[in-house]
């Protein structure tokens, strides 16, 4: 008898166990499903101009578009503002005055294309775009760039502004290359009080910066674009980060994508965005990878990228997000179902 109430009662307290263990086993489950949840579409892009950009881009990501198209459309609008002197028409020259555009586009497949050096065309990112598909090339440059977008009707144009040439002529009568950082974050914008006046500027001094932007779609294929007129009053044939892929913007579909703003030279010393890429495939979060590139180029150097700015933006395939820059003042939009278009503060090294 005695033996049966003991049997009775260890069933009672297996069963019980049993149920238990499968109630735990439910939540826990749930807490991995929510830690693994997906936020898509989502797309981020750099600088406060990027929220123009991004909107574009959402137009094309809510209708359950492909992440390539939604980039390329987000930063065909900085590259038409006349008031944005850093990508596209109206960008600010060399010191040659001849207004040279950078840049690539990457796709979830690996498939790339890239100009640089490219005149004459405002949406050097469309014809980047036209190079990875109809060419077996990833990059072409100053006149066969030309050369190709013209042969494929793209329309060939002038686009030094009398603003940016104004402000090119003054910065002639020193012929002194001290930019200052941050520029891009000011309070200037078509949503700001005062407007952009590049004569303006402390001591003639001027900055050049780049539109990165990365979209995960919501089939969950990532893509990249970046693009820009490069440093104000370069060296004529000089080229930067933006147009190489893996310095500029890198792109795995496994993985995550990357760009990348600022100082090109400190870029391509390291590979950034490429760098940033492979460090979330590592199991780096977007935030912590990005800061790890960075932290790459001041070991570099670190007296000189004290007097510099690079950013690095990033997302992997789970849409987290994060960025990591050398200086106070980067900043980058972030439009979701989510997050309504927000500009968020990159954390910084110094």
């Amino acid at each position: 008898m005695q033996d049966r109430r003991h049997f009775l009662k260890a069933a009672a307290l297996s069963a019980a166990a049993l149920s238990l263990d499968g109630i735990t086993s439910e939540k826990a489950q749930a807490a991995d499903a929510s830690k693994g949840k997906v936020t898509k579409p989502i797309v981020v892009s750099t600088w406060d101009f990027g929220r123009a950009a991004n909107e574009a881009a959402w137009d094309v990501l809510k209708k359950g578009g492909r992440a390539l198209d939604a980039v390329e459309a987000g930063v065909r609008v900085p590259e038409a503002d006349p008031n944005n002197h850093t990508v596209g028409y109206s960008g600010f020259p060399d010191r040659d005055g001849r207004v040279t555009l950078d840049a690539c586009i990457m796709d979830e497949l690996g498939n790339c294309g890239s100009v640089a050096a490219l005149e004459h065309v405002t949406h050097a990112i469309s014809v980047a775009r036209a190079v990875m598909e109809k060419t077996p090339h990833v990059m072409l440059v100053g006149d066969g760039a030309l050369q190709f977008a013209l042969a494929n009707g793209f329309k060939k144009e002038n686009l030094l502004t009398p603003e940016s040439e104004k402000a090119w002529r003054e910065w002639l009568k020193k012929s002194e290359y001290k930019p200052i950082m941050n520029i891009e974050n000011s309070s200037y914008g078509p949503d700001k009080a005062t407007t952009f006046n590049p004569l303006k500027l402390p001591g003639n001094v001027y900055n050049h910066d780049t539109i990165g932007m990365v979209a995960l779609d919501a089939n969950g294929n990532l893509s990249g674009a970046c693009t820009t007129s490069g440093m104000a009053f370069k060296l004529h044939g000089r080229v930067g980060d933006s147009p190489i892929i893996g310095a500029g913007l890198y792109v795995d579909n496994e993985v995550g994508a990357a760009t990348s703003t600022g100082v090109g030279e400190e870029v391509i010393r390291v590979v950034g965005s490429f760098l940033v890429v492979e460090l979330m495939r590592q199991g780096y979060s977007p935030e912590a990878a990005c800061k790890e590139a960075v932290t790459r180029i001041v070991k570099k150097n670190k007296e000189r990228a004290k007097g510099l700015q690079v950013g690095f933006l990033a997302i992997n395939k789970k849409g987290e997000h994060g960025a990591y820059c050398l200086q106070k003042g980067f900043n980058y939009a972030v439009l979701s179902e989510k997050e309504s278009n927000v500009l968020i503060d990159g954390k910084h090294y110094f």
